[in-house]
C-alpha cells in the first residue's frame, strides 16, 4: 500500500470533522489520519492508487492548506 504525507493547518479536531467527508469521498483512499500534535500537522494518507493531486483537491476543497512532504 502507498502511504503519503502532507503538511497541513488541520489543527484540531473540528477541523478533522471538516476534512473527513472529503477524505473519504476519495474511492483511492484505505486510511488517513492527522498528527495535530505535531507541529506542522502531518496528515497521513494511505491507499493503493492515491495521487497527491487527489488528496490536495480533497483537502483545499474542505478549506485548508496542504502541501507534500518530501521524504528525505
Amino acid at each position: 500500500m502507498k502511504t503519503l504525507q502532507f503538511k497541513t493547518n488541520i489543527n484540531c479536531n473540528n477541523c478533522v470533522r471538516a476534512v473527513t467527508g472529503f477524505l473519504n469521498d476519495v474511492p483511492s483512499v484505505k486510511e488517513w489520519a492527522v498528527d495535530i500534535d505535531n507541529p506542522d500537522k502531518i496528515l497521513t494518507v494511505k491507499g493503493d492508487e492515491v495521487t497527491i493531486e487527489e488528496i490536495v483537491e480533497a483537502v483545499e476543497d474542505a478549506g485548508f492548506d496542504v502541501k507534500e512532504v518530501v521524504a528525505g
